[in-house]
């Protein structure tokens, strides 16, 4: 994922998070927030109850890798927060799920 298209700031964190319903599909909360500009930006972030820094750095890139696999539309920003379900799941399992959830929240291009 580019640097570009990647939320950091705690402000906009919890901007999206206050303004915006959750999404919850299959071990993913996602928050889509429309917005104005010519990007999109993703969000990451996988709590302390998931394990240790490693884990959950694991999984991070794991997302990232999934992210990067498609192309999105502009004008979003849209926080995964991951939970505890996707423990038990693996790689494919994984990238389905969040590959849907995108699909239903019409975010990839039409190619």
């Amino acid at each position: 994922m580019k640097k570009i298209n990647t939320l950091k700031a705690n402000v906009d964190f919890n901007r999206i998070i206050s303004e915006n319903k959750p999404f919850k599909y299959k071990g993913y909360i996602l928050y889509l927030e429309r917005c104005d500009t010519d990007y999109y930006h993703f969000g990451l972030s996988v709590g302390k109850k998931i394990g240790n820094a490693v884990v959950r750095n694991k999984y991070k890139r794991r997302l990232r890798n999934i992210i990067d696999k498609k192309s999105y539309q502009n004008n979003f920003n849209c926080i995964i927060i991951v939970t505890k379900g996707i423990l038990d799941k693996s790689f494919k399992q994984m990238e389905d799920d969040l590959l849907k959830a995108f699909e239903i929240l019409k975010i990839t291009k039409e190619n």
